[in-house]
């Protein structure tokens, strides 16, 4: 527990509050709040993500400088998609070129979105000297197994009659031959690694179209033809690339983002780590974890997934084995006490805890957390 006057060095390691506050301005929030109340606490701030949505805002927060591109959106529409690139590492957040964000209001193409755009990022910090490169996957609005971002990488996926197949996972089912000959021979020389907090597999009962396609707007009808086309994928590509391309379609992760954790195993020989563990590795948390004393994590809504490898889970598992007390902020609060003191979490404040009306934590969640924030410091500081 926290020694109530003795902690003097905080580190704040949160997430985005989705909807609402970016992580870099969760912090700043959250520091204001614990200002306000001990105006001589020290207070380090490193924004965190899981490698979903706001991956790169927060590897930008971190020291990484920001680089645009445009690149070919989930529609296949143009779009302006950003990466973040420090020495030869880049953080790629495959959501900003082929994320549901970028679809318009209502709008989903569960059958035809593509993750073309996310192939023309990597060649982007390729072009811009990355080596190494963190390949941040959610929030896709997409089920395509990485179809897209191979073909723009120069992998060539054809029918029968020998015609390039069309974007989108439901084409799959038409694939006939691939070849990889053609592939950015800069890849060989690259290491990826996938990061991720899920791990379903490609194809099945907890595959890729079975449990996220309902989310980007397929029907059963659709989610069963995606299923369907991604067993013709794997089974191509375990035809042409040997038996470990097949075997892949069943690994930790190859499920990801609508399959482009299976592209990324097997033909970017990458490998596959939860999200928030390579992030917090990349952001430099262990060395700002030992110079603190306590360390508060959050997101907009913790809840049963926060606890699944989500990013306050990450950070509260590394505290713990620290000896770092860890306390939490959200916007809601789901979890019951135990769960909350088993995952590492001493205690959470909520928003609604202020406010009970969710629209309104959502459209004031600034001032409303550096209230939370600074009955956090009163209360245990």
């Amino acid at each position: 527990m926290t020694d109530t006057g003795t902690i003097t060095r905080v580190l704040i390691a949160a997430d985005k509050f989705k909807g609402s506050l970016t992580a870099a301005e969760v912090a700043r929030h959250v520091a204001a709040g614990l200002r306000a109340a001990r105006p001589a606490l020290q207070v380090t701030s490193l924004p965190v993500a899981d490698g979903g949505d706001g991956t790169v805002d927060a590897a930008v927060a971190g020291g990484f400088t920001a680089h645009e591109a445009e690149v070919t959106g989930p529609l296949g529409l143009p779009v302006t998609a950003r990466f973040a690139l420090r020495g030869d590492t880049a953080v790629i957040e495959m959501a900003e070129a082929s994320g549901l964000r970028l679809l318009p209001p209502f709008t989903f193409a569960p059958m035809t979105a593509t993750t073309y755009g996310t192939g023309e990022l990597i060649t982007a910090a390729l072009d811009a000297g990355a080596r190494t490169i963190v390949l941040g996957v959610g929030g896709s609005a997409t089920t395509d197994g990485g179809a897209g971002m191979l073909t723009a990488l120069g992998a060539r996926l054809c029918d029968a009659e020998g015609d390039p197949l069309p974007h989108g996972g439901g084409p799959l089912r038409e694939l006939a031959a691939a070849d990889f000959s053609g592939l950015d021979p800069r890849l060989k020389d690259t290491e990826f690694i996938l990061a991720s907090d899920v791990d379903n597999p490609l194809t099945g009962p907890t595959g890729a179209a079975a449990v996220y396609g309902p989310q980007k707007g397929a029907d059963p009808v659709e989610v069963e033809a995606l299923d369907a086309a991604l067993t013709t994928y794997a089974r191509v590509l375990g035809e042409t690339l040997g038996e470990r391309a097949r075997t892949l379609a069943q690994a930790p992760g190859a499920g990801a983002a609508g399959g482009i954790g299976y592209g990324a195993l097997v033909a970017l020989n990458a490998t596959f780590r939860p999200g928030i563990e390579v992030l917090l590795e990349v952001l430099g948390f262990p060395r700002a974890l030992a110079a603190a004393e306590l360390v508060i994590t959050g997101e907009g809504s913790l809840d049963e997934q926060t606890l699944h490898g989500k990013a306050p889970a990450g950070v509260a598992a590394a505290a713990r084995a620290a000896g770092k007390p860890v306390l939490a902020v959200c916007g809601r609060l789901a979890i019951e006490p135990e769960a909350l003191h088993a995952a590492g979490i001493e205690a959470a404040y909520p928003l609604t805890g202020l406010e009970p009306d969710p629209e309104v934590c959502i459209a004031q969640a600034g001032p409303l957390l550096e209230r939370v924030a600074r009955t956090l410091a009163e209360e245990r500081l």
